[in-house]
């Protein structure tokens, strides 16, 4: 059996290094007649795991901002809550209406309900927390709780007198 070699694509791939174990381990298999990996150290192929939506945290001089990917999903399908120090996104992408066609075999398209959970710096003030939903992207403004500046206090020496004079 011929090994083809991994033709470069059109701008930038992303890297997925368990996707590239899990096909060597499918080619081994091919080849040698039984498993390469234990069974113990398969994952189940990424179509049947659930999935989580891609996030981003930064931070701004006055709030921090979580963004979250949520294509395809409804308002009503996310919800947000923050519990002591813990910011939790959770929701649920519904499947479509059935498609039965007799061509019909792969899907890679994901659904099922997600839970993301990030802790939230202490210098947010989590009553002002606000959350917007466009355009597939969740964005979440975690306001930062204004810093109370220190007051300079200057001391003053008390002179004292020499003994004598």
């Amino acid at each position: 059996m011929e090994m083809e070699r991994r033709k470069p694509g059109r701008g930038v791939m992303p890297w997925r290094p368990l996707r590239d174990l899990e096909e060597m381990q499918r080619r081994f298999d091919d080849i040698l007649g039984w498993p390469f990996l234990p069974a113990v150290w398969r994952r189940t192929p990424i179509m049947e795991m659930g999935w989580a939506p891609a996030i981003d945290v930064f931070e701004k001089d006055d709030k921090f901002v979580v963004k979250a990917e949520l294509p395809g999903m409804k308002e009503d399908d996310i919800n947000i809550s923050v519990v002591g120090d813990t910011l939790t996104i959770k929701g649920e992408r519904k499947a479509e209406s059935e498609l039965k066609e007799d061509d019909y075999y792969y899907c890679e398209r994901s659904y099922g309900s997600f839970s993301r959970s990030l802790a939230v710096p202490s210098n947010v003030d989590a009553k002002k927390i606000e959350a917007n939903y466009e355009d597939g992207v969740l964005e979440i403004s975690l306001p930062k709780i204004p810093e109370v500046k220190a007051k300079r206090i200057s001391v003053a020496a008390k002179k004292k007198m020499k003994a004598g004079k």
